[in-house]
């Protein structure tokens, strides 16, 4: 929703620039960007050196803003529920398949769980959405990471009644239409719809709800590594926050990036980088109430700084 809003107010601003931009998923992002079909791409999950390496014009990768992925549930008259860092993975893994499982309730006291089935809800397209949310599961439990892992289309097991729609708001109008049901969404989109959400437990052991500041909370420690992009003197700007160790963090937060070419025509080099000052100032102030997290200053400096690259 966020780059939606971004485009629209932008092309409102600047009479001579209009930026079409259509929402439909990370992985076909990325290929379209691989194509050169597009002038641009934005991704949940930052391109690898696999596919960095297909792209013949240059890449650069700029962190544009952050979100958190949560777990939105629909569960008749259930306002508050917690899962625990060792209960979550089990449900995805289609372990735990009743909501009135001991290891649930164990951590629900005076929530009345039902005796109903656990309807799985994931991605059916290639998602960077899955792909920090399986990463997440990978990094806090072993059992997931060989029999699953990290991916923006994985392999679900079997086990449990899984259904699968596409996109952000496929996944959330299924979650909503079905009783029992829980999925993996963007922060934002739950905001949006108003859709409950879980309290997640981090690795301190403390149950925490998404939000702006458990979010900027989870993302104050990321590492950015200290070299370039493969085969480029693009500084590689791929930091990722797949277990947070801080107290108040929420477990599951992530960069979402824009994808540029490094060599363009003067015009088009010159509209991008103006763009993006655009959306790591004006454009900043609007990512907390749409449910997304403000960039840190220090962030902030190192997409100025690969901006001006763009050429």
């Amino acid at each position: 929703p966020i780059y939606n809003k971004w485009f629209k107010d932008y092309s409102k601003m600047n009479d001579g620039v209009r930026v079409d931009y259509q929402s439909k998923g990370s992985g076909a992002g990325i290929q379209d960007f691989i194509n050169e079909t597009v002038d641009f791409a934005a991704s949940d999950a930052a391109m690898k050196d696999s596919e960095i390496e297909q792209v013949k014009k240059g890449t650069i990768l700029l962190p544009m803003t952050a979100g958190e992925v949560v777990l939105s549930y629909n569960l008749d008259g259930v306002k508050e529920l917690k899962l625990p860092r060792d209960v979550y993975p089990e449900i995805f893994m289609g372990k735990i398949t009743k909501w009135n499982d001991p290891k649930i309730a164990a951590a629900n006291p005076g929530v009345s769980l039902p005796d109903e089935k656990i309807t799985v809800v994931v991605r059916s397209d290639s998602s960077g959405t899955s792909y920090v949310f399986t990463n997440h599961l990978s990094a806090i439990n072993e059992e997931f990471k060989t029999s699953v892992g990290g991916a923006k289309s994985p392999n679900w097991p079997s086990a449990g009644t899984i259904v699968k729609a596409p996109k952000n708001d496929g996944v959330t109008a299924t979650i909503k239409q079905t009783p029992g049901a829980i999925g993996y969404i963007e922060y934002g989109f739950a905001k949006l719809t108003k859709m409950p959400t879980a309290l997640l437990q981090n690795q301190k052991g403390e149950f925490v709800a998404a939000g702006s500041e458990s979010g900027a909370a989870a993302l104050a420690t990321t590492p950015f590594p200290e070299t370039n992009l493969p085969g480029s003197d693009v500084p590689d700007l791929r930091g990722w926050a797949t277990d947070p160790s801080g107290a108040d963090a929420y477990p599951i937060a992530t960069f979402t990036w824009l994808l540029v070419y490094k060599d363009q025509e003067d015009d088009k080099a010159k509209a991008m980088r103006d763009l993006i000052e655009y959306m790591v100032t004006t454009g900043q102030e609007s990512s907390e109430s749409m449910g997304y997290i403000p960039l840190p200053e220090n962030v902030v400096e190192k997409v100025r700084n690969a901006a001006k690259m763009i050429k």
